[in-house]
This record gives structure tokens, C-alpha cells and sequence, in this order.
């Protein structure tokens, strides 16, 4: 047997219609409700698709886990490293790293570079470089041009770009300062060929960094023996976490293992930040449909003072007559949060598989606004949209209850 407050509610709601403003203001909160859900809906789906994919060209180009020394130390223990990294749970695959600074210059031409010299074989296997070469391949083996034994070298696309060496068999060198020596100490100078070229979807990947052999980057940064770090692949990134604690109290003092979160926190803390800002700025729609709410359930209040006053004199209590008013807000929340959802579900659900939104692919690398929906931000939005709703209906749902039948009959 259902409530008779629910029963009233719903009474009440529909014989608005009969008072044409008050039904006016009620179908205006329910479109003010359907429209901030379906925005928050949408917005926070493209946010999500654009963090994924940023998410996923970054642990493309880079491991899930980076495990390395205090104060960038070099590691002279590569190997037994990575077999007591891949004896860890959840670590799949290790691959060493060298990492320093450097100038590169091309026909008449020099910028700044990261150089990262990389195992081919290995590195394969723990970032998708591989697949991101778009022209030559990730070869940095010896070969005879124009006469002279040269190494490979892999650019970064607007980097080979900048250098105009955008052609296999085209010339570069690199160059790099001895950390100790003084004003007049000659770089170390290495000429390379271009053996590919990659496009990793970061920019400022493809615009710095310049791939080489780990034997070449040591004759060049003046590290013999050593790397800069182990990276690690995991079988899931999410359990980045939990492997990196494992390594550090496994491996001690002087190891650190950073991970993919914490290499570019500053980049998924404003992501984060971005994507709750917007989530806070659009709940304002649903506010002012709550206000619109206020309004409505008042002038029911004051509409039907003399059927509430008739009620509690036939018996109802306060908290009967507050829970009538309760109930029509949280209608109007709940067919408003419904209709939004709907909605938004609908135009994510056509985009993700239809594309009806296009993007310049020469500028966001990707053909369409990315998609991505997530359950947990279903319930946020129709949680807070539900409680926007039931909040704004307590004051006159409190109002009416309070009313005193003699004095609610006396003036009708």
C-alpha cells in the first residue's frame, strides 16, 4: 500500500496544471535540472576521453614504473636490477635507460634536446616507441653515409622538423658539455643519420627528445658503464603504486621507484583539478533550477494552505505534511535528473560510436572529441542533483508543516 503522502505529492503535482504560472516554474526547474545533468554528463565524458588519451600516448613513451638512484645516480647493476624488478608481482617487462642534455644541430641549425638512449630490443616491449616510429624504424646500427661509419639516431617528429632532417640518411650531431671542465672545455661531438623518425602525440616529447644507442649516449654524456634507470611495464598501471613500494622496500637505500603518476603529477593534479572545477561551476545550472524549486513548492504551499489545514485537522501530522512538499521536489529532482540522464547518456553514447564531432587531426593528433564514461560519475551527478532537489523543497516542505489548521481554514 503506498504512502498517502507520496499519493498527495503526486495530487499535487498534477493539479498544478490547473494554475498555469506555478506549472510553468515546475516544468522550467525540471528542464533547469534535465539541462545541468546532461551538461555535467557530457562534460565531464570528453574531460575523461582527453585524459585518457593523454594518459595513454605518456605510458606509451614512458613506463608504468621508473625505478632509479637518489640525486640521479647512475646504475652500474643494470641487469641483476631488472631480475629483481621482474620478479616482483605485476612487473611483465624492464628495459634500462640513459638520460642527459644536449644541443642538435642540422644544416646550419642547433636546438636543445633530451637525448634518451634506449635497448631496442627491451624498450619494445615496455613502451609502444615501436609502433610510434612514422617513417625509417628504430635502428641505431652502424651504416656507411657518404663515406663515413655513422650510428642511428630516432628524432622526435617537430624536432627532425626544426632541424630540417626529416629524410632517412639525413645528418645530425650532437654535442654535449663535460660536467667537469672549465670555460674552455671542448663538447663531446658524435655525427649521427637519421634512421626514423617517431611521433609519440605529446608535443613536448616530439619536440626534444632524440633516441640513441646506450652505447653511443655513454661516450657522449661520459657515463661508461652506467644508466640513468630502469623502466618497468606492468600488467596493469593502476598497480603502479603497489609495485614501486614493493621495489623501494625490497631494493632500500640508495633505490627510488617513481611512478607514472608521479613523473607527471603536476600534469594529472591540473587534469584533476580541471575536471572537478568544471563539475562545481555546472552544478551551478542545477542550483538555480533548485531556486525555481523554492519558488514553485512556495507558491503550492500557498496555494493549498486551506487542503493542509483541512489535513492536519483530519489527523495528518507536521512531519506527514513536510514529507507531501518533500516528495514534490524530490519529482521534480527525479524526473529532471532522469530526463538529463537520458539525455546525456544518448548524445556520449552517438559520439563514442559515430564521431559526430570532428576534430583537425593535425592539431589534436586524434580524428574526433574523445569519449569516456565513467558509472562513478553517473552517481556524483545524479546524486548531487537528486540532493540539490531535496534541499531546496525542505524550507517550504518546513514552512507547511508548521502551518496551524484553524488559522490555515479561518481565511479560505
Amino acid at each position: 500500500m503506498k504512502k498517502f503522502e507520496l499519493f498527495i505529492a503526486r495530487r499535487y503535482f498534477k493539479a498544478k496544471r490547473r494554475t498555469g504560472f506555478i506549472s510553468i516554474i515546475s516544468y522550467i526547474s525540471i528542464g533547469g535540472v534535465t539541462v545541468g545533468v546532461a551538461a555535467l554528463i557530457l562534460v565531464l565524458s570528453v574531460m575523461n576521453g582527453f585524459e585518457q588519451e593523454v594518459r595513454s600516448r605518456l605510458l606509451g613513451a614512458d613506463a608504468h614504473v621508473r625505478l632509479r638512484k637518489f640525486y640521479v645516480e647512475p646504475i652500474t647493476k643494470a641487469d641483476s636490477l631488472m631480475r629483481i624488478a621482474l620478479s616482483v608481482p605485476h612487473v611483465k617487462a624492464a628495459s634500462p635507460a640513459l638520460v642527459g642534455k644536449g644541443m642538435i644541430s642540422g644544416r646550419d641549425k642547433q636546438y636543445p634536446t633530451i637525448i634518451k638512449a634506449i635497448d631496442p630490443e627491451r624498450a619494445g616491449s615496455v613502451t609502444d616507441i615501436g609502433d610510434k616510429v612514422i617513417l625509417g624504424e628504430l635502428d641505431f646500427s652502424e651504416k656507411i653515409i657518404d663515406g663515413k661509419k655513422l650510428s642511428g639516431i630516432v628524432l622526435g617528429r617537430y624536432l627532425a622538423d626544426a632541424l630540417q632532417a626529416t629524410h632517412v640518411g639525413d645528418k645530425v650531431t650532437l654535442w654535449v658539455m663535460p660536467k667537469q671542465g672549465g670555460v674552455f672545455t671542448q663538447p663531446r661531438l658524435k655525427r649521427f643519420y637519421v634512421s626514423g623518425i617517431v611521433e609519440i602525440g605529446y608535443y613536448e616529447y616530439d619536440n626534444t627528445l632524440s633516441y640513441t644507442s646506450i652505447k653511443d649516449a655513454q661516450q657522449l654524456l661520459g657515463t661508461r658503464k652506467g644508466v640513468s634507470w630502469i623502466e618497468l611495464k606492468l600488467d596493469n598501471y593502476e598497480n603502479a603504486k603497489q609495485v614501486a613500494a614493493q621495489l623501494e622496500e625490497r631494493l632500500g637505500y640508495p633505490y627510488l621507484a617513481e611512478t607514472w603518476f608521479q613523473l607527471n603529477r603536476s600534469l594529472y593534479t591540473w587534469m584533476e583539478i580541471e575536471k572537478w572545477g568544471s563539475f562545481i561551476i555546472l552544478s551551478l545550472i542545477i542550483i538555480v533550477a533548485a531556486f525555481n524549486i523554492i519558488s514553485s513548492l512556495i507558491m503550492v504551499v500557498m496555494d493549498k494552505t486551506r487542503e493542509i489545514g483541512i489535513l492536519k485537522s483530519m489527523g495528518a501530522t507536521s512531519k506527514s505534511i513536510r514529507k507531501i512538499f518533500m516528495y514534490e521536489g524530490l519529482i521534480v529532482g527525479v524526473v529532471g535528473t532522469a530526463l538529463g540522464s537520458l539525455i546525456g547518456y544518448t548524445l556520449a553514447f552517438l559520439q563514442y560510436y559515430f564521431h559526430l564531432i570532428k576534430l583537425p587531426g593535425d592539431v589534436y593528433i586524434i580524428s574526433a572529441l574523445p569519449i569516456v564514461m565513467h558509472w562513478s560519475d553517473f552517481f556524483a551527478i545524479t546524486t548531487v542533483a537528486i540532493m540539490l532537489s531535496l534541499i531546496a523543497s525542505y524550507y517550504p516542505a518546513n514552512k507547511a508543516s508548521k502551518l496551524v489548521p484553524v488559522e490555515a481554514i479561518r481565511y479560505e
